[in-house]
C-alpha cells in the first residue's frame, strides 16, 4: 500500500507550527510496511484543497488527511471531501454525546457550531477521540482509502495509534511481518559512515538500509520483510554484524535512545554517582541527566563554573593553573572534574571548559572545549575538542562528547 499524507492548515504554510503530524504518521505507517511517498501541505481553502486531492488519487492508495476537522467556518477537510466523492455528511451519534458531555463536565455553555464537530462521512468508520471532540474517520471507495485526522498532535496520535494503524492494517489484507531497528552512531559524520557501507547501501534489498544524520549523530534503519518475523528479526541481525564490523567502534545504542541515557543506564546499573563542573555548557549537562526519571540515584549535583572566580573560589581550581595553562586548557578541566568529584563526593566528576562562541578566548578559537574525567581509581583525563558548529551546537555536542568518552572509560 502507497500513502500520502496531507496536511491542511494555512497556519502550517505561514509558519506559525511545524509539520509534526508528517513525521509521526510517516514512522508510523513505515513500521507496518505502508510506503509514504509524498508530503503534501495545503492551506483552508476548499478548491486547492480538491486539486491536491485530485493528484493524490493518481499516485496513493491511502490518503492521509489531518486537520480541518474543527469547529470554525475555515475547518472544511470533511465538507471538501464530502463534495468531492460524492458523499453525504451526518452526525455521529457516539461523538455527539461525548462533545456535549465534555461541554457538561466544564461546565460550559456549548455553541451550535460545535455540533459541526460530530459531522462524518457517511458509511465511514468513525476513529473515536479520546483526547478531544472531532472524531476521525476512514472511508473506501471502490479501492482508495481515505482517512481524516484531526489536526493537534495530542488528538491524533493516540487516535491514530489506537484505531487508525489497525483500521489500515485491516484493508491491507494478509501482509509480510515489517521488522525495524535503528542502530545510533556518534562520533563519526553521515557522509564518512555511508562511505564505509557504501557496497551495503548500494546492494539493499531486504532488509533496507537508511541512513540519518540527526544532531550531531547518525542513525541507521534497518528494515526487514517476511512471512515469519523471526525470519525478519534473523536478516536484520546478519546485516548489523557486517555494520557492526565497520563501524561498530561508533555505535552506542539502538532506537530511541540517546547518549545521555545510556550514560544514565550505565551508572546506575554499576551503582555508580556523578558531579559536574561546566563552564562553557552552563548546567545543559546536569540538565540532561536530571530529565530523566531516578536521575537522583546518580547525580550528587553540580556547579556551574562560568567565570574564573568562580573555578577558583568554588571549585578549587589553581590560580597557577588559570594564570599559566588557562581556563581553556587540559590542566584546568583536570582539577575541575577531580575537584568536583570531591567537593560534592561522587565517584565520578567530569568537566566541561572551553570557547563555545562567537569570539574567541585566551587565544583558542571557536569550538576549542576541554572535556575532564576523573574516575575513582583512574588517572585523570582530558580529552580536546576542535568543534565546528554555531555557540548552542558547540555547547550540545560538548556534553554529547563528554557522555561518549565517559561511556568509553567506564568500559575499558
Amino acid at each position: 500500500m502507497n500513502a500520502e499524507i496531507i496536511a491542511v492548515g494555512s497556519e502550517l504554510l505561514l509558519g506559525q507550527i511545524n509539520n509534526t503530524n508528517a513525521r509521526f504518521l510517516s514512522a508510523q505507517l513505515a513500521s507496518i510496511g505502508v510506503n509514504v511517498y509524498f508530503h503534501t501541505v495545503v492551506g483552508d481553502n476548499p478548491v486547492r484543497l480538491e486539486k491536491v486531492l485530485e493528484v493524490a488519487e493518481g499516485r496513493s492508495d491511502l490518503i492521509i488527511l489531518t486537520g480541518g476537522l474543527g469547529p470554525t467556518k475555515d475547518d472544511l477537510t470533511k465538507e471538501t471531501i464530502a463534495r468531492h466523492l460524492g458523499v453525504e455528511l451526518a452526525i455521529d451519534e457516539a461523538a455527539m454525546k461525548s462533545i456535549e458531555g465534555y461541554f457538561l463536565r466544564t461546565n460550559r455553555a456549548m455553541t451550535e457550531n460545535n455540533r459541526k464537530q460530530a459531522l462524518v462521512l457517511k458509511e465511514s468508520q468513525v476513529l473515536p477521540n479520546d483526547h478531544g471532540m472531532a472524531p476521525g474517520m476512514v472511508l473506501t471507495k471502490e479501492k482508495q482509502h481515505y482517512m481524516l485526522l484531526p489536526g493537534p498532535p495530542s488528538e491524533m496520535e493516540p487516535m491514530f495509534t489506537k484505531y487508525g494503524v489497525p483500521a489500515i492494517v485491516a484493508r491491507m489484507g494478509e501482509q509480510a511481518k515489517i521488522v525495524s531497528r535503528v542502530l545510533r552512531f556518534f562520533g563519526i559524520g553521515e557522509a564518512a559512515l555511508e562511505t564505509k557501507l557504501d557496497d551495503l547501501i548500494e546492494c539493499q534489498t531486504n532488509p533496507t538500509i537508511a541512513p540519518l544524520a540527526s544532531e550531531s549523530e547518525v542513525t541507521v534503519r534497518l528494515t526487514a520483510s517476511h512471512h515469519s518475523e523471526d525470519s525478519a528479526v534473523q536478516l536484520i541481525d546478519e546485516l548489523e554484524a557486517k555494520i557492526m564490523e565497520r563501524v561498530g567502534n561508533y555505535f552506542y545504542g539502538y532506537d530511541e535512545t540517546s547518549l545521555i541515557n545510556e550514560l544514565f543506564k550505565l551508572l546506575k546499573t554499576r551503582g555508580l554517582t556523578i558531579a559536574a563542573a561546566e563552564s562553557l555548557t552552563g548546567g545543559l549537562f546536569q540538565a540532561q541527566l536530571t530529565s530523566l526519571a531516578g536521575a537522583s540515584g546518580v547525580l550528587k549535583g553540580g556547579v556551574i563554573c562560568y567565570t574564573n572566580e568562580a573555578k577558583i573560589n568554588i571549585v578549587k581550581v589553581r590560580k597557577e593553573t588559570i594564570s599559566g595553562a588557562g581556563a581553556v586548557s587540559a590542566a584546568c578541566a583536570k582539577e575541575l572534574a577531580e575537584n568536583v568529584a570531591e567537593l560534592l563526593g561522587a565517584d565520578i566528576g567530569i568537566s566541561f571548559t572551553g570557547v563555545a562562541g562567537p569570539d574567541e578566548l585566551e587565544g583558542q578559537p571557536v569550538g576549542t572545549v576541554f572535556v575532564g574525567i576523573h574516575v575513582k581509581g583512574k588517572p585523570t583525563v582530558a580529552e580536546k575538542l576542535q568543534l565546528a558548529g554555531t555557540r548552542e551546537i558547540n555547547r550540545v555536542r560538548a556534553v554529547k562528547h563528554g557522555c561518549r568518552l565517559l561511556i568509553n572509560s567506564l568500559k575499558e
